[in-house]
């Protein structure tokens, strides 16, 4: 988790130094949701999908910081040589895509052909409460349950699409949008790492056994502007979110707040010296 928050903040950094090709959305403040999911799949066969804020989701899945930091630096290095950048990220079973909502049909069709096949593969959809203004969702949702698709549909919810609140766009529960369509849903607090990996454990381990979709539904919030810098909320409000960090919670919840200045600083060594060879090393 501090190295998804220390890689962000630093590709916020190069951004600002006109050291990045492309865009940047960072999950800063949603860490325990990428770390959480993925501690509870077979990272050998299952399939993570992702989206336009996917930087945490790749990290959790593969620890290839190198990779990334220069696929967003446009370096040939990069995961996919530098060409795809922040939004376009592909390695092994890991994949994202910048359209909202684009992945979740996607994914149905990918878990749909891991049961056929019989590889006893899971599938998984990273998706944010703005995608909830999206047909393609709901369609998803209805062809996983109808035809049994083993996937997981995970969301979320840190109450902003860009800059516009839930509140403005959506009616109703969110988070029961999936039992609509008889989709077992799995609310939570996403801000406790523990608590989005219990869940997601016993969710995956439903959806391969049972091959019915399941849907982890986790209350977070983003703590950085939705891309670079335009951000118009409160302060008090991220202020308030802040006391519920999800690092801070985690050294105190496992009493290794002595700790966490040490973890940064081998994290920081880390970058730096990707960075500087990176930057070294431009063709």
């Amino acid at each position: 988790m501090i190295t998804i928050r220390k890689l962000e903040e630093r590709l916020l950094e190069l951004f600002s130094s006109g050291r990045l090709a492309g865009t940047v959305h960072t999950c800063i403040g949603q860490e325990a949701c990428a770390v959480g999911i993925a501690s509870a799949l077979d990272l050998d066969r299952d399939i993570v999908f992702s989206n336009h804020r996917g930087h945490g989701h790749y990290i959790a899945y593969s620890d290839d910081v190198e990779g990334l930091i220069a696929e967003v630096m446009g370096h040939p290095d990069g995961v996919c040589g530098g060409i795809g950048g922040s939004q376009h990220v592909q390695l092994r079973n890991f994949y994202t895509n910048g359209i909202q909502g684009a992945g979740a049909p996607i994914v149905v069709g990918m878990a749909l052909a891991e049961k056929l096949k019989g590889t006893g593969s899971v599938a998984v959809v990273n998706l944010g409460d703005g995608t909830f203004g999206e047909g393609a969702l709901y369609e998803a949702m209805n062809i996983a349950s109808l035809w049994d698709v083993p996937m997981i549909f995970s969301v979320e919810h840190n109450r902003y699409a860009q800059t516009t609140p839930f509140e403005l766009q959506h009616a109703g529960d969110l988070s029961g949008r999936g039992e609509a369509f008889g989709i077992e849903t799995h609310r939570l607090d996403g801000m406790d790492v523990h608590a989005v990996a219990e869940a997601a454990s016993g969710a995956v381990a439903r959806a391969r056994s049972s091959m019915r979709p399941q849907l982890i539904f986790m209350e977070t919030y983003r703590f950085a502007p939705h891309s670079k810098g335009d951000d118009f909320r409160d302060r008090s409000e991220i202020e308030r979110y802040r006391q519920r960090d999800p690092i801070n919670l985690l050294a105190r919840q496992a009493g290794l707040e002595a700790q966490v200045g040490e973890i940064e600083a081998e994290v920081k060594e880390r970058l730096d010296g990707i960075v500087h060879r990176l930057s070294e090393d431009r063709p």
